[in-house]
């Protein structure tokens, strides 16, 4: 595989706020993250006006085997990317909405304080995302 083949295609938030993770059923979609690490799935709404187009990007980069990832600003307007895994467009009264599932180690989607301060010990430096084409 070349170096080409292996960029992720990405859906790219260039403004607005952090998306909202509304986490999902553990079981939700358990055959596709199902791996050595436990992941977390949860589902956000964009609003959006290509969202066809978008499908078809993405629908394309998982024919050819390339990861999908979601970048968005976090609340500090740093950028992050997130694995997308599924995707659906639906038609709301205010327009077209992209409907995303992501997965992303661990919980960090909806953990509260507590729940994280717990898991101080855990650390994720260990796993290399970027270079997993699953992700």
């Amino acid at each position: 595989m070349n170096e080409a083949e292996s960029e992720p295609e990405l859906i790219s938030i260039i403004e607005g706020p952090t998306p909202n993770f509304m986490p999902t059923g553990h079981e939700t979609l358990q055959s596709i993250y199902e791996g050595p690490i436990e992941l977390a799935t949860a589902v956000c709404e964009l609003r959006t006006n290509t969202g066809a187009s978008i499908i078809d990007r993405c629908t394309e980069a998982w024919e050819e085997r390339r990861p999908v990832k979601l970048e968005f600003p976090d609340a500090n307007r740093n950028p992050q990317r997130i694995g997308v895994v599924s995707m659906q467009l639906r038609e709301r009264e205010e327009g077209e909405v992209l409907m995303l599932w992501v997965i992303s180690p661990v919980q960090p989607f909806f953990l509260n304080k507590e729940d994280a301060d717990s898991m101080d010990d855990f650390d994720l430096s260990d796993f290399d995302f970027d270079d997993d084409p699953l992700f």
